[in-house]
């Protein structure tokens, strides 16, 4: 697995496939890229796909310091000039949908073609979001309730019940307080997409959940208002859209990129 310094950080990042075209995948707050994995196979056919882990998942390695949405957006960057694949698509989810906005943004040279999904502006525009995630944060020093609030907010209530007891205490075990879990959501709420907004060139998909308790859908509403002339999708699920609706999902995305 290649691995580049990028400032203070060890980013390794994984290649897959090995299509004509490039894909970036920009996982979101927690562990890391391997969120991507069960996505893989919808793209390999098309796409050779960078899946980056950056600072504050498990894979990276830096000097624990705060994050910033510049520094998250570099490293993709990075890894796409490292990797000679540029200029890439960018699909990112979550935290990862608005450092994908960053880079695309920073580095217009080296974004083709920008899908975020599931992003917002600030958390400090929803007082909702805001107060979501400082609980979220408060919990660090309870495992099972942070891991538990996690999975309550990431799914629908009618997921939740069709996955049944077992998987939703394996989600509640996935997402766990580690100090760079706690780094991703302190960037979550700090972070201010707004400066970078007008300067994104690259033809843009924002993808809402109408049922998202991490993200309020109206978040990503106006982050599509504040992208002139980006296209808008919205499903009727939680936050974890590419869980709850995976074919409809990768079916929007493919279709974007292939149109765009």
């Amino acid at each position: 697995m290649p691995t580049i310094t990028v400032g203070a950080a060890r980013i390794p990042y994984r290649v897959v496939g090995n299509g004509p075209d490039t894909l970036v995948l920009v996982h979101g707050t927690g562990p890391g890229s391997g969120m991507w994995d069960g996505l893989l196979d919808a793209f390999t056919d098309r796409y050779t796909v960078l899946l980056p882990d950056l600072s504050g998942s498990e894979a990276a390695e830096d000097d624990g310091a705060p994050l910033t949405l510049e520094t998250l957006a570099a490293q993709v960057n990075a890894v796409i000039e490292d990797a000679g694949r540029g200029p890439a698509d960018i699909l990112g989810f979550s935290l990862g949908a608005v450092v994908a906005t960053a880079a695309a943004a920073l580095r217009p040279d080296q974004v083709r073609r920008l899908i975020a999904a599931a992003g917002w502006i600030s958390a400090e525009q929803d007082e909702y979001l805001r107060l979501s995630m400082a609980t979220w944060l408060s919990l660090a020093d309870r495992p099972d309730a942070f891991g538990g609030y996690a999975t309550l907010t990431a799914f629908s209530r009618g997921f939740l019940n069709r996955i049944g007891r077992a998987a939703v205490e394996a989600n509640t075990a996935y997402m766990q307080p580690t100090p760079g879990t706690l780094r991703h959501i302190a960037l979550d709420l700090s972070l201010d997409l707004t400066p970078l907004l007008p300067r994104v060139q690259a033809p843009t998909l924002v993808i809402g959940c109408a049922q998202d308790a991490t993200v309020p859908v109206e978040n990503t509403r106006r982050l599509h208002a504040a992208l002139p002339g980006s296209a808008y999708a919205e499903f009727d699920t939680g936050h974890i859209v590419l869980a709850e609706e995976t074919q409809a999902f990768t079916k929007t995305v493919r279709d974007f990129l292939a149109a765009a």
